[in-house]
């Protein structure tokens, strides 16, 4: 199991088997985020294109995505899903 300093969590974690995309920004990510950030990011991103019904072929949509997931990873404040309520830990 690879071991990474996650970006959001501020301690060593499981890191992601392979980079989640090609580039600079996914070796980031790769290198700087463990699983369970990433996995919890991918469940945040996905309440946000059905919320927000945005379209991965407008650049913009993925460009506001791609801003709200730095936003997340270095634990600064993002936007959520309307009526988005976390389950209870």
């Amino acid at each position: 199991m690879r071991k990474v300093f996650c970006r959001k969590y501020q301690q060593e974690l499981e890191g992601l088997p392979t980079p989640p995309y090609p580039g600079p920004q996914g070796q980031d990510i790769y290198e700087n985020v463990s699983k369970q950030a990433w996995q919890e990011w991918q469940a945040r991103q996905v309440r946000l294109i059905n919320e927000k019904a945005l379209s991965m072929i407008n650049p913009d949509d993925r460009k506001y995505l791609t801003e709200q997931m730095q936003k997340f990873f270095n634990n600064e404040d993002t936007d959520e899903a309307e009526g988005f309520v976390p389950p209870e830990a």
